[in-house]
């Protein structure tokens, strides 16, 4: 029927903007390094499009920057399903054996993709990384020194049989059994520990109980003496077991993967608690915990501990803590942050306009610059477009990268767009798609040059809206990216439907509805203005949106 094949369009197109949002919210996350979060705009996005290998990859490059390998690889290999010269999977597959230590392997993989494509430096870079590896725990030819140690029974053994028949040939009709003679092989040394057993846990994780385990049968004569070939062969395979973990400590102690860097890290902050109680090495060592806290997800956590070192920091003088005013900015931005992802935009406002009035008053620069970030988001999470645009151009002289620039661009031309400002919209989305150009970001150019196209048809300016949407379509096809450039084909259709029927902007939403993008970090909807609309509709449609952003 067709009203069921319509209500079937709107699905299909909801669906895309929902995975293009949290793809959007996604890439956001990885630019502040808020991984766990990331993790999970991509998963609900990978519920909605399975299989995209874009979310598949970048996933898994998150999954690495939290130590976790075997997930990341997971993922790496669920993108190559499909498509095994792709290129991003490759080298994230790369990289996610390398972490697990099979250097091998990973060495495959990194001269797999330099095959495909020899001009990426991160190619060449993972090959190189991956054969000094290789050479750092085999060693190379020239260093290797052969000497009499290890177990040489084999050789004993044949060299007395040798002996023993010699023998029998010169006896004179006597006969003497060869086994009669008691054997005198070299007894073979008990293998040593390169460390204190505090190191070698840490560096043997997980297979450090099978060592405790195998140190303990070692010492049971009963099972590891010499009295019977079962013991002698016993005490054998427990020394090879032995040399095998010790060599493995040896291993992960030249390599040091990033888990064991991250494990370094928790002792040096033990150590540090251990030999300093002033208050400020406490202090400090909590905003780092508080930050860490935050990038995997730990929101309630992260504001527990926030408010606990602010409560301390406020009953200390200037005198008494270095650099207070910075410190207490900082909390005000953590707990700010906090409530924000607990979607209690009241509180999470009210400590983002404490830490950017601090800012100003102690002319911290770097902290205004982030208290004003940080409020635009909430301003465009609670659909104050206005008010976010306001805050966001205040931020804009103190960008200091062109990729911020990019991004802020971007989300004021959203909010643009969300209050019908179609000409100001496509400005911004202009000047976002230059800085975009200009850090060499395909995935701001594709979200700019988007933004663009949406402004322009909104504007009925088609015959500029397609060129904007051509441009966004082969930016797409060079990521890679199936779902943005389906959702793009749909769009330029229809633009050029519109172009040839002769039929302005007014008669038709639905281009601008297929390929959705979000002021803020939570992806707000659109606020849409019919002909003949009231006020009242477009509140109502207001919240909405809004719930449908929460959900």
């Amino acid at each position: 029927m067709p009203g069921e094949t319509g209500d079937g369009e709107f699905q299909n197109g909801r669906r895309s903007r929902n995975v293009e949002t949290l793809r959007d919210e996604g890439e956001y996350f990885v630019h502040v390094k808020q991984f766990q979060k990331a993790i999970e705009s991509f998963t609900k996005a990978l519920e909605m499009s399975t299989g995209d290998k874009n979310c598949l990859v970048t996933r898994s490059k998150c999954w690495l920057q939290l130590g976790n390998a075997e997930n990341a690889l997971t993922d790496a290999e669920e993108a190559l399903r499909e498509d095994k010269d792709f290129i991003r999977g490759l080298y994230q597959k790369a990289e996610a054996l390398y972490q697990l230590g099979d250097f091998e392997t990973a060495l495959v993989f990194f001269h797999r993709g330099h095959k495909l494509r020899p001009e990426l430096q991160e190619l060449r870079m993972g090959i190189q990384k991956s054969e000094e590896a290789i050479n750092n725990s085999i060693g190379v030819p020239e260093s290797v020194k052969l000497q009499a140690s290890g177990d040489l029974s084999y050789f004993f053994k044949h060299e007395e049989a040798v002996f023993l028949q010699s023998k029998a040939k010169q006896s004179k009709g006597t006969y003497q059994k060869p086994g009669a003679k008691k054997e005198t092989k070299k007894e073979r040394e008990r293998p040593k520990s390169g460390g204190d057993s505090k190191t070698i846990k840490q560096l043997l994780g997980e297979l450090y109980g099978d060592k405790e385990y195998l140190e303990k049968l070692m010492k049971d004569k009963s099972l590891t003496g010499e009295k019977s070939p079962m013991e002698r062969d016993i005490k054998h395979k427990v020394y090879d077991g032995l040399e095998y973990l010790n060599s493995r400590a040896d291993f992960w102690r030249q390599q040091k993967p990033m888990y064991a860097r991250k494990r370094d890290k928790e002792k040096s902050r033990r150590s540090a608690k251990q030999q300093s109680r002033d208050p400020r090495s406490y202090i400090l060592r909590s905003l780092d915990e508080i930050e860490e806290d935050q990038s995997e997800g730990k929101y309630e956590q992260s504001l527990k501990k926030a408010q606990k070192v602010l409560k301390q920091v406020e009953g200390m003088s200037s005198d008494e803590l270095q650099n207070r005013a910075e410190i207490m900015a900082t909390l005000y931005s953590s707990i700010g942050n906090a409530y924000l992802e607990m979607n209690n935009f009241n509180r999470s406002m009210e400590y983002h306009e404490r830490d950017l009035e601090l800012s100003r008053e102690h002319d911290l620069e770097d902290a205004k610059s982030r208290a004003l970030d940080n409020l635009g988001r909430v301003y465009a999470r609670k659909g104050s477009f206005q008010k976010a645009i306001d805050v966001w151009c205040e931020k804009i002289p103190m960008s200091k990268s062109p990729l911020e620039s990019a991004w802020l661009f971007h989300e004021i031309g959203r909010c643009h767009l969300e209050l019908n400002q179609y000409v100001d919209a496509r400005d911004n989305g202009r000047k976002a798609l230059e800085a975009a150009k200009e850090a060499e970001d395909d995935t701001w150019k594709l979200h700019a040059s988007v933004l663009v196209a949406q402004s322009e048809v909104k504007n009925g300016e088609l015959q500029a809206a397609a060129s904007s949407f051509e441009e966004s379509l082969q930016i797409a096809k060079d990521l890679e990216d199936n779902v943005a450039e389906q959702a793009i084909k749909k769009a330029l259709d229809e633009v050029n439907g519109k172009i040839v029927r002769g039929e302005g902007d007014d008669e038709d939403e639905d281009t601008d509805k297929k390929i959705e993008q979000r002021p803020g970090t939570a992806g707000s909807a659109k606020i849409e203005s019919r002909p003949g609309s009231t006020e009242e509709q477009k509140t109502e449609e207001t919240k909405e949106k809004e719930q449908e952003v929460a959900e």
